[in-house]
């Protein structure tokens, strides 16, 4: 038989579904905020995944992929194993449309948090407590930052061969070789021994379909692996929703801006490009001066700025580095 899964006093046994709760937390208006948790436990052994998103509460995707995923009816009652959902974990920034908490904390810098801290410490202290030591492994869905689009892409250390073999199961359009974090999510679980993935895609206070549609695709990839849901006959396992091979990228780098005025792009997210390519153009508004945004390395372009006015020294386009 599959293992129980406890919250908060409550057992969700095997073939048994259930939407609890982490914790109730208290706003200064005496407003009492509760973040779902919804658990589908199977009859039959099988890992426990966290699929989880909102942790920024502009970060729209995710928690529509999460959304996506709890609606279908094979993730309601798994054949093994054990699902936990939670589509916002940081309701409150949710309901604001901010990246952070009212105090200004980033709840992924909260970690491992404090049963007595400060909001997001108390958050990040129920999840890592109370979840992270039930699960096997997760995936943490995000966006890329203000202005950031991000193609859909899984960020793991390569150097670690579970969570490159997880990676691998994923099978995102792009996976990136990324370092631990102090005080994340990701990092704080790796501590406990446990793997957590992050997924990035589109931008903030936007949907971008291509990612929702991968991060969908990388879910259901990831749950037919361990045979948790039935196999999707018409899927290949290898090749993306998008129609591109996963791309491992083991460095990264930032092309920044060399001057300040009006940044048009040549590429898209996601595309192709070799050490030399035109990226873009930086002009001043008088129609003076033209700035070319070179290739620095051939690579893809992981991530790019949307912002049309930009300075000297902003980040315009992220590469994944091939060569």
């Amino acid at each position: 038989m599959a293992k129980p899964f406890h919250i908060q006093g409550q057992t969700i046994g095997p073939g048994e579904h259930a939407q609890v709760v982490l914790n109730i937390y208290k706003l200064p208006t005496h407003t009492l905020i509760e973040i779902p948790v919804f658990v589908f436990n199977g009859k039959k052994p099988g890992p426990t995944i966290l699929f989880l998103a909102g942790m920024h509460g502009d970060e729209i995707n995710g928690i529509e992929i999460v959304r996506q995923l709890i609606k279908r009816s094979d993730v309601m009652k798994p054949e093994r194993g054990c699902i936990v959902a939670i589509p916002v974990i940081n309701i409150i920034s949710f309901l604001a449309g901010s990246r952070d908490l009212p105090d200004g904390r980033d709840l992924n810098r909260c970690f491992p948090g404090s049963k007595n801290g400060s909001l997001g410490s108390r958050i990040a202290y129920d999840l890592i407590e109370t979840i992270i030591p039930q699960i096997d492994f997760g995936i943490d869905f995000h966006t890329g930052g203000a202005k950031i689009t991000n193609f859909p892409q899984i960020r793991c250390v390569f150097s670690d061969k579970k969570n490159l073999q997880l990676a691998k199961i994923f099978s995102a359009p792009l996976v990136l070789n990324s370092p631990f974090r102090d005080n994340t999510l990701r990092k704080e679980a790796a501590n406990r021994g446990k793997h957590i993935l992050v997924f990035e895609g589109g931008e903030s206070h936007r949907f971008d379909r291509i990612s929702i549609e991968e991060g969908m695709k990388g879910c259901l990839r990831t749950l037919r692996h361990f045979k948790m849901i039935p196999p999707d006959k018409k899927a290949h396992a290898h090749h993306s929703a998008h129609g591109h091979k996963t791309v491992f990228l083991p460095k990264t780098a930032w092309v920044r801006a060399k001057s300040s005025g009006l940044f048009h792009t040549e590429k898209q997210y996601g595309d192709k490009v070799k050490k030399g390519d035109l990226l873009g153009i930086i002009c001043d508004p008088y129609g003076e001066v033209e700035h070319h945004v070179i290739a620095p390395h051939s690579g893809y372009l992981v991530g790019l700025n949307n912002q049309p006015v930009i300075n000297q020294g902003d980040a315009l386009i992220h590469i994944g580095i091939t060569s």
